[in-house]
Formats: structure tokens, C-alpha cells, sequence
């Protein structure tokens, strides 16, 4: 479905656009659909706006060894004896003591570890 955007349409878009309102909200205002704003305004080559969208960011918490539990990973981190040593604490990989990433790094085949070396 083409919609026919009208010259006032198209600066009334640019103006809130510009004041940063959510595509929806922008379609709203002028009978459309969000859609149909973010098209046009790709079109335009108006500005690219950060994503409403956010992504989970993961916190980070210091898991010291009295708080290690089984099904934790257990990577070491820091330097022992200091204030900054901790553990990962992400879910480690069934019967496995860390987390697929530390996996990643603990269980290198012994070819891969020779490529590595050699390079």
C-alpha cells in the first residue's frame, strides 16, 4: 500500500522528527503507520536515530568464592589476594565448571593450540 505524502505531511515529519518522537507516535500525528514514517523518512535521508529497542545489558557482579555455587562458572578473575579477584558466576555448561565462553578458552584441542602457537 502506497500512501501520498502531501508537502505539509513531509515537513510536519521532519519537524517531529527532528524533535525526536517515536516513529509511532509520529504516524499517529499524521494518520499513518509507523511503518510508513520510517520508510519515508529512510527515503528522505533523514538522520538515523538510536533504536527504542534496548538490549539487555548484563550486570556484571562480583562473585566471590563463598558465593560460588554449583552450576556457576568458575573462571577465575583478577589477581588472587586482591580486592578485585572474583569469579565469572555465569551459568556454567552442564558438566562443565564454566560457562561456554571460559569453555571457549579452557578446552583448546591440542591442533588448535599448535596453529596458535605457530602463528
Amino acid at each position: 500500500m502506497t500512501i501520498e505524502w502531501t508537502d505539509d505531511q513531509i515537513k510536519e515529519l521532519m519537524r517531529l522528527w527532528d524533535q525526536g518522537l517515536p516513529t509511532s507516535e509520529i504516524g499517529r500525528l499524521l494518520g499513518t503507520t509507523k511503518n510508513a514514517v520510517v520508510g519515508k523518512a529512510h527515503r528522505m535521508g533523514l538522520s538515523k536515530r538510536q533504536s527504542p529497542i534496548r538490549k539487555k545489558v548484563e550486570v556484571s557482579r562480583v562473585i566471590r568464592l563463598s558465593e560460588l555455587r554449583a552450576g556457576m562458572c568458575c573462571w577465575p578473575i583478577g589477581e588472587p589476594g586482591t580486592a578485585e579477584f572474583r569469579f565469572c558466576g555465569k551459568t556454567a555448561v552442564p558438566s562443565k565448571p564454566y560457562c561456554a565462553e571460559h569453555c571457549a578458552k579452557a578446552y583448546v584441542s591440542g591442533k588448535e593450540r599448535k596453529e596458535t602457537e605457530a602463528a
